[in-house]
């Protein structure tokens, strides 16, 4: 990390205070955006308990306890849905009016409706914040990606990028905090977890006062006004025959990913609970619920270390050599993971290597996708690979929670895991980008 890939220089060589300024933005916009999921993580079981009106009834029967994996598989399923328009959408927004006004945008919508679901009364209102929640979760990271690929030198973009992805890790820790000093407490709950949601509204202030846009999108802008390029256009991403494979690479490991990351990963709250609490009993609520948090905020600091480690590898030894480590990574510790874990002391042990295996792949998708396209798509196609996948992955969190139902959790663990062998087999056929300028 503290090298570059050109001329042995380290990477905060000729960077200025506002280079800086770039970075924590663009750090903070995804660590509150990726805290806001993670609020929703640890709080939706009990949230769809309440709202199904189980709250007190211990322990569940077989039919109402398949009535709350039922809502919350349905809840992970809209907001990756909502997480794949809002990709696509203000993929789109962030070339053709900016990546700054895109990104306040994007805040707003997720920090707004996260804190509202805490008000919600039925399963389907809270379905239907999850969803609008994910139209801004989708659009925030492309622009941020995008601002923070062209605002940096090429000696220093990728170390920069997955700062970004790693600082994310982070967001996904404080919500592990937050829920085991709020959501564990029985005179708060979950509703006052996601009422924290609001916090990073206030981040919308600081880009419109100090963060203007890249030249290098000024200059793109510029080509397009007078006819010599197109912003912003879904086709544009399929114009050419490189930038059709681009694309549909980028698009099938990304896909990849989501599924690990939303069909098994995020299903590490259950899990635990389901070893410590398998009766649902409320004298053991409490305990269960911070002993989950501590799980959830080692799974991601292990995500922490994840991303760097794929920054490090993709600097000495090329991106596609750090997307493989990844997977072949994630078919082994992943599945082991959930079949291993069966007290708290085995999960605070195999949850760091499972988000350190996991988010590794997200580190990439940080520093490789805006690589892959020119500055007049950058968003769009960055957009398009991260979050338009979800639409082909948005079934398997609900795909999972039938698996798990029926199977038992650990054989829905093994089963998902196997997509992450489509991610090795598309690498092959995937540019490599070490050492290479953006495209223009």
């Amino acid at each position: 990390m503290l090298t570059a890939d050109a001329q042995n220089q380290r990477w905060t060589s000729g960077l200025t205070g506002y280079h800086f300024l770039v970075l924590a933005v663009a750090c903070f916009g995804w660590f509150f955006d990726t805290m806001d999921q993670w609020l929703y993580v640890q709080a939706k079981q009990p949230a769809m308990i309440e709202l199904l009106g189980f709250k007190g009834i211990s322990p569940l029967s077989e039919d109402q306890a398949g009535l709350v994996r039922w809502w919350v598989g349905m809840a992970q399923m809209w907001m990756i849905i909502g997480w794949a328009t809002g990709g696509l959408f203000f993929g789109m927004i962030g070339d053709r009016l900016g990546r700054t006004k895109t990104m306040m945008v994007t805040i707003f919508l997720y920090a707004a409706f996260t804190g509202l679901s805490g008000l919600t009364r039925t399963p389907f209102q809270f379905v239907a914040l999850r969803f609008l929640t994910g139209l801004g979760i989708g659009g925030e990271f492309a622009a941020g990606a995008a601002l923070v690929a062209e605002t940096f030198p090429a000696h220093a973009r990728a170390t920069a990028l997955g700062i970004v992805q790693a600082v994310s890790a982070l967001g996904n820790v404080l919500a592990g905090i937050i829920y085991f000093v709020i959501g564990a407490n029985p005179d708060l709950g979950w509703r006052w977890v996601m009422f924290v949601g609001f916090a990073p509204i206030f981040l919308i202030a600081v880009i419109f006062l100090f963060i203007h846009e890249p030249d290098a999108w000024k200059e793109s802008r510029a080509k397009a006004k007078s006819g010599h390029a197109q912003l912003g256009s879904i086709f544009g991403l399929f114009s050419t025959p490189e930038l059709r494979r681009n694309t549909i690479i980028g698009l099938l490991l990304g896909m990849v990913g989501v599924i690990g990351f939303w069909g098994i990963g995020t299903w590490s709250a259950e899990l635990i609970r389901g070893v410590l609490n398998p009766d649902n009993l409320p004298e053991l609520m409490t305990a269960t619920d911070r002993k989950m948090s501590l799980c959830i905020m080692a799974q991601n600091l292990g995500g922490f270390f994840g991303v760097m480690g794929f920054s490090y590898v993709a600097q000495r030894f090329g991106r596609r050599h750090a997307f493989l480590v990844s997977l072949i990574a994630c078919v082994v510790v992943v599945p082991a993971t959930f079949h291993f874990t069966n007290s708290f002391l085995t999960a605070i042990v195999l949850f760091p290597l499972m988000g350190f295996c996991l988010l590794t792949i997200f580190g990439g998708y940080a520093i490789y996708f805006p690589e892959l396209f020119p500055t007049r798509l950058r968003a769009t196609g960055t957009g398009f690979c991260y979050n338009v996948s979800r639409y082909l992955a948005a079934a398997a969190p609900f795909f999972f929670g039938q698996l798990s139902a029926t199977y038992g959790i650990q054989m829905a663990a093994l089963f998902v895991s196997s997509f992450f062998v489509l991610g090795i087999m598309v690498l092959p056929f995937a540019p490599e980008t070490k050492g290479k300028p953006l495209p223009e």
